[in-house]
């Protein structure tokens, strides 16, 4: 493509938009302002090659890589249930192909440096790409600087990460030193969780040894979603987060901040507080509980004071990691109380949430990607896993540990740059589940060769592969690795991982039918771990180097 005609001055309907070209290493940097009534611009175009990888703007969503014969093939009777989920343009997204953030071939990489205010995606037709920022009709009386995009010659395994970089400097994005091990209840229990079966794998964990250093409670201990409050199956809160506290561990909640039903008495009280059409009714943003979920108006002053008092009072409860899940209800379109475009009202939901709880840890999930590097300091960055491996599932967002587990490596370019990526729970019971041996080493492997979150997801009263979490422990004593994914767009990986304790090596020659080889270095270093308990209570760990060569002692 001829990324220098792309500069210079245009005039569309209501608007005009100036941009300009500037050479960067291995590419073009596309910047430049905009003014007027902003809606959809059509900013370039290019010729499709046979094959380009694809993202989808949230977490569920898919990073994959589609041939000239793909159809997206969403079923119609879905649609309204997912809502907002699968696209923040669904009028767009049904209809068409798009890529959201980013597209990639095997000859160039090109993705949006930032997401705001406005949101760039790709259009996909026939015979050829075009890139979009879209503004959603947002006004602007003066000049203000577009999201800038660069155009990389390097293909995806190489672009991608270099794309990460710039991105993470354009956003100064900031997050955790520190990549928690933990537990979550959900994968096991779903919404059948209580304080009876919370306290019985605190005392399991501890039997165990598994060395937590979160323990968080998924959805079930709400009174419905949009109150926050304990129901009748759990004590007050300031008691679950004193509990968990009790055994070492960080208290860990789960809430979808930007999400209402219809049954909540937010939605009754307060329809005031909700995003609406154009008539001034609240907008459906997805239907998920079996009920109408709605999107909190984050621009809404009362609306605002109520974010910011609930995590004020969740933090002072105790609670000191939060995944807050459902996001993209916070960016859906519709009218709001002030005339902000959805990625600047999901921002400013963000941004009150990251200021309420200071530096604890937040884990996004269901999120707009690129609008929340520099808020988060984990992100999920596929579906749902599942006890289940399903090649043959719709790829739309659903719950399967196939598409979860494809999703950790197409996107594992993100993680330790924007944030620590969330591979999604492991579970490790060995029964319930219709996961065998190979699908539960395959995930562990990847997801701790790729420096991944670890957190597990099992009723631990069950069998449970104690042999796979030793490998999570050991690989877990020595901090962070450095790694490189190899074979994107053929979909054959090879993932190259280096730590303190060596270099290792998974080649996956075809993750549907999890067929892979794993190449372990021999240790070089053995961390001895001593554990001191003081008087008040703080639990202390220290290890001491024990270099080793051929396998013994030195």
């Amino acid at each position: 493509m001829e990324v220098r005609k792309i500069g210079g001055y245009r005039q569309f309907e209501n608007g005009e938009i100036l941009l300009e070209v500037t050479r960067i290493p291995s590419g073009f940097k596309i910047s430049g302002e905009v003014k007027g009534v902003v809606d959809d611009i059509e900013l370039f175009s290019f010729p499709r090659p046979d094959r380009v990888l694809v993202n989808n703007w949230q977490s569920w969503g898919p990073t994959r890589v589609i041939g000239k014969d793909f159809v997206l093939n969403f079923p119609r009777e879905l649609i309204q249930k997912f809502g907002f989920s699968a696209s923040l343009m669904p009028e767009i997204y049904f209809d068409s192909l798009i890529s959201d953030y980013f597209i990639a071939s095997d000859s160039f990489t090109i993705g949006a440096l930032k997401s705001n205010v406005g949101h760039v995606y790709f259009k996909i037709d026939a015979e050829h790409v075009s890139v979009h920022l879209r503004y959603f009709g947002r006004e602007f009386d003066n000049w203000i600087g577009v999201e800038p995009i660069v155009v990389l010659n390097l293909d995806a395994d190489v672009g991608l990460p270099y794309y990460a970089q710039l991105v993470a400097k354009e956003n100064n994005a900031v997050f955790s030193s520190h990549n928690p091990l933990g537990w979550s209840s959900w994968y096991h229990y779903y919404l059948d969780f209580d304080y009876e079966k919370m306290v019985s794998d605190l005392e399991r964990s501890k039997e165990l040894n598994l060395g937590y250093e979160v323990f968080q409670i998924d959805d079930a201990w709400e009174v419905d979603i949009g109150d926050w409050v304990p129901n009748e199956k759990f004590p007050s809160l300031n008691e679950v987060a004193k509990k968990i506290a009790s055994y070492g561990y960080t208290p860990g909640i789960w809430l979808a901040p930007f999400s209402i039903s219809e049954t909540s008495s937010v939605y009754k009280e307060h329809k005031e507080w909700l995003v609406k059409d154009k008539d001034g009714n609240p907008i459906v943003a997805y239907e998920n509980w079996n009920k109408k979920i709605y999107a909190l108006d984050t621009t809404h002053p009362e609306a605002f004071e109520w974010l910011k008092n609930l995590f004020i009072s969740l933090k002072e409860s105790g609670f000191d990691y939060f995944k807050i899940d459902f996001l993209f209800a916070g960016a859906i379109q519709g009218k709001r109380y002030s005339s902000l475009s959805p990625i600047e009202a999901y921002r400013n939901g963000l941004k009150t949430i990251r200021e309420a709880v200071g530096d604890s840890f937040i884990l996004g999930c269901g999120a707009p990607l690129l609008p929340s590097v520099g808020f988060v300091d984990g992100m999920r960055v596929g579906a749902d896993t599942a006890p289940f491996w399903d090649v043959n599932g719709p790829d739309i967002g659903y719950p399967n540990a196939y598409y979860a587990l494809r999703n950790v490596i197409t996107r594992s370019f993100m993680n330790n740059v924007f944030w620590w990526n969330d591979p999604d729970c492991l579970m490790l019971r060995t029964m319930d589940t219709q996961l065998d041996d190979k699908h539960r080493e395959l995930y562990t492997v990847v997801s701790l060769l790729l420096d991944n979150m670890i957190i597990e997801s099992d009723n631990l009263s069950c069998k449970i592969d104690l042999n796979l979490w030793e490998l999570v422990k050991r690989y877990k004593k020595y901090g962070r690795r450095i790694f490189k994914v190899r074979g994107i767009m053929e979909g054959r990986y090879k993932i190259q991982s280096c730590g303190v304790n060596g270099c290792d090596e998974i080649i996956i020659n075809d993750l549907a039918t999890v067929d892979y080889s794993v190449n372990f270095d021999k240790p070089r270093v053995e961390l001895i771990k001593d554990i001191e308990k003081r008087d008040d209570g703080r639990t202390f760990n220290y290890y001491t180097e024990r270099h080793l060569e051929g396998g013994e002692s030195k």
